[in-house]
This record gives C-alpha cells, structure tokens and sequence, in this order.
C-alpha cells in the first residue's frame, strides 16, 4: 500500500517533529516512525470504513421510514439502488475488512455516529444522489463511478470530517491526500469479483521497505554531523537561517540516501526529494534542493567517491 515515496515522508516527519527536542533519542524516533507509519493505515482503514457506516445508515433509513405512522408509498417500495451498489455490497459484506478494522481498533464511527449522519445527509441531498437514483438499477461500471464521485465530491472534501480527523491524530491530516490518492486507485481498480483481500492490502509491500524506512532514519540521524558538513560546504552562498526547516531535513536524507544507500540509483533518490518538496515545502524548494544535490553528485564523480553498486545506478 505505501510506496517509497511515503516512507520518506514518513521519515522526514519524524525527523522534523523532532528537530527541536531538547533531547533527541534514535529509540525514540524509531518509534514514533513506527506509530506513525502504522497510523497512517489506522486512516486509510477508517475512512474506507465510512462507505460501510453510510450502507448501514442507508438500510436504517429505509427501515424506519417504512415503519412511519404516516408512511408513503414511496417509503412502502423504496429505491434500494443505494445499498444494492454492488460495490459498497461487496465494503458491507467484508469480513475480513471488518476484523481488519477491528483488530486496528478504529471502529470510531460507532461513538463518533453524527459525522456518519452529518455525510449522510449530504449524499441524499447531493445532485449525485438524485441522478444516481433515477433508476432502480445500474450495472457494476456504474455502480463504481458513483462511489469514486461521491468519495471525491463528498467526502475527502468534507470540512468537518477534516477537523474531525485533525482532532484524532495530527499527524492524519499529513497523511490525508496520500490516502484519498490509495483509495480512489482501489476503487478504481475494483471488480465485481475483487476478493476480501483486495480491499485490506499489506501496509509495506514487504520487510525490506520497512528495513529501508527504519536504516534511512538510523543512518541520517547518526551521520548528521558529516551530512551537516556537507551541506553547509555546498550552501555557502546562503544564510542557513534562510533555509527552510524542510528543505535542510529533505536535504540531509537526500545526501544520506546518496552516501549510504549504493543500491539506489542518484537519480531515483533525487526526483523523489525533488517531489516532496514540491509537496512539502516553499514553491521554490525543489529548484533550491535540485542544485545542491546536482553539485554534490557532481562533486562526488569528480572524486570517484559515488558508491553506487549495480547497472545504471549513477
């Protein structure tokens, strides 16, 4: 589920939510980058979980208004088209996603159940909603785009689900558009068949990503005073104190990843810094970062000091 690309951002966070500790502790960092890593899983599984509570209230709803003193014909024979979706069927009916967010103890919509109603409402009174529901019935293509418009129009932009997710966890609202991103890709790959699996992928794709998150923050965080050197060597032109906090913690990763990591192509580790940047810090972050790393691998080759193993890596 997290690429590369996440895990570092996910270091670069810790490394600069604790750049100002009076004391800085590498057990602590690496828990906090565990935590961190993890929670950003607790976010996808919770707001995955959403499309299921908006099911289930939907299911309510049509209960309820069926059994009203005064119900209406329309309330007799209701529009099922929304809890038939077949593809919020197959979010509803997921064992294994359920235990997934059981397990992962963020099943918070059950206390938290006005944010449900409050998205709920939205959606019935969504111009999306009123054409999706002039049939009764739709075909799993269908089916699907209203799920990916809903999600995109209703709720990732949802200012109170926003402050919501601010007040659980800080750190959400950093992860928040890599999130969205993961789950419109899901939904958009999703098929009639998709297995349970399909809807609770592993959070790394593998023990190496977590081996590279854990060594990245190691090998910053013990070389930080040669990195620092390095740095400051290339950005002599330049008061330290205008250099965004950011950009020097991007950098020192950047110049670490391209000192100690020899399997990773220059390149690679370049255009991702450059990218997080581009996300993380000033306009102009990536054009700064860009030159630096530039001279240094420059530098680097000049005196035969790039280690860099395997075909292409330069």
């Amino acid at each position: 589920m997290l690429n590369r690309r996440h895990i570092r951002v996910k270091v670069m966070q810790t490394l600069y939510a604790n750049k100002s500790a009076e004391e800085i502790s590498l057990t602590k960092d690496l828990k906090f980058l565990h935590t961190s890593i993890n929670g950003m899983y607790q976010l996808y599984l919770l707001l995955l979980s959403i499309f299921i509570e908006l099911h289930d209230k939907a299911e309510d709803y049509i209960e309820r208004s069926s059994l009203k003193h005064l119900a209406t014909q329309a309330d007799k024979n209701p529009n099922k088209k929304f809890i038939n979706n077949q593809l919020i069927q197959l979010l509803a009916n997921n064992k294994l996603l359920q235990d997934t967010i059981d397990k992962h103890k963020v099943n918070y919509w059950r206390n938290d159940f006005e944010y449900i109603d409050l998205l709920f409402k939205e959606v019935r009174n969504s111009q999306l909603y009123t054409d999706y529901m002039k049939t009764k019935t739709s075909d799993f293509i269908d089916d699907k785009h209203f799920m990916i418009d809903m999600y995109k129009e209703i709720i990732a932009p949802n200012e109170k689900l926003y402050e919501y997710l601010e007040d659980k966890n800080l750190t959400w609202l950093d992860d928040l558009p890599a999130v969205n991103t993961i789950i419109l890709k899901l939904l958009r790959k999703a098929k009639p068949n998709s297995e349970d699996a399909f809807f609770v992928p592993a959070l790394l794709k593998d023990k190496e990503d977590l081996q590279f998150a854990e060594d990245l923050l190691k090998k910053t965080y013990e070389n930080k005073e040669a990195l620092n050197k390095i740095i400051a060597e290339r950005t002599n032109n330049w008061d330290s104190e205008r250099i965004a906090e950011v950009d020097f913690v991007l950098l020192e990763m950047a110049v670490c990843e391209i000192s100690h990591f020899p399997t990773i192509p220059t390149k690679v580790t370049i255009n991702e810094y450059l990218e997080i940047a581009k996300e993380y810090s000033t306009p102009k972050s990536s054009i700064f970062i860009n030159g630096i790393l530039d001279r240094l691998v420059k530098d680097y080759q000049e005196a035969g000091v790039l280690n860099k193993t395997g075909r292409g890596l330069m």
